[in-house]
């Protein structure tokens, strides 16, 4: 197994890509933390990966909190002893405006959940790793993390944010045993779309046309296998990268 062994955090894994990554690492021998804000989904998933031989427990969790954060990383370390793989996944959608009609709100909102959520869980991650001597970061970000016409301005700038925090990190820690990098998926199936409200017109006609290049729609289990080889000692050498998970959308 490519993981056994080890200890995984993924958040935001009650559906979607989340879930689709959680399951398979519990495949992959590791001991998985099914961390979301729904938590009876949560739970749904960790006794999924149970019952087909895995190893899971559930947690709630709102990412946007430090107290939340503070509490998953200690129930890993009860439940578990150790961490070996963080796997920051959750994140929510703006409604496509475009920085001329970005509340504050909605700004601050979506950067507590994609970018302030990630580098907290990070830094605490990263001084466990410090202290054990190893560990790995998987960032699912988004391939509108690199490219400005895939959502709106509170939502890309998020993404980008942490595009930026994974190559510091990797570079900061690299001499320390210490691996970080990045999924930029595509568009894929999942219900990331239910975060979306008050939709803007104009920015959601001026993101289409980027929409518009996508050769395909990806499934989560398509996601889940690029984080299962970046979780794994079998990417050892990466350090740093953002890779696009899309098709080819981000070529055009």
């Amino acid at each position: 197994m490519r993981l056994q062994g080890k200890v995984a955090i993924v958040t935001g894994a009650a559906s979607g890509m989340g879930k689709a990554i959680a399951e398979a690492y519990g495949k992959e021998g590791a001991k998985v933390v099914v961390s979301d804000f729904n938590f009876e989904g949560a739970k749904a998933v960790a006794e999924g990966i149970n019952a087909s031989g895995g190893e899971a427990i559930a947690n709630r969790t709102n990412v946007a909190e430090l107290t939340d954060l503070e509490n998953l990383f200690a129930e890993t370390k009860a439940a578990f002893g150790k961490l070996d793989i963080l796997v920051n996944n959750a994140g929510i959608m703006d409604g496509m405006e475009p920085v001329g009609e970005i509340s504050d709100e909605k700004w601050d909102r979506v950067f507590a959940v994609n970018t302030t959520g990630v580098m907290r869980a990070m830094r605490i991650a990263t001084n466990i790793f410090l202290a054990q001597g190893h560990g790995v970061i998987v960032n699912n970000i988004s391939a509108g993390g690199l490219r400005g016409a895939r959502a709106g301005a509170a939502y890309t700038a998020s993404k980008h944010a942490v595009t930026g925090l994974t190559k510091n990190t990797a570079y900061m820690y690299a001499n320390s045993g210490i691996r970080c990098n990045g999924i930029a998926p595509g568009g894929v199936e999942t219900n990331i779309g239910a975060s979306m409200a008050n939709i803007s017109e104009f920015g959601m006609g001026r993101q289409m046309t980027g929409s518009g290049t996508m050769p395909r729609v990806g499934k989560p289990e398509e996601i889940a296998q690029l984080a299962l080889f970046l979780g794994s000692d079998e990417s050892s050498f990466i350090n740093g990268q953002v890779i696009a998970a899309d098709a080819g959308w981000t070529a055009y």
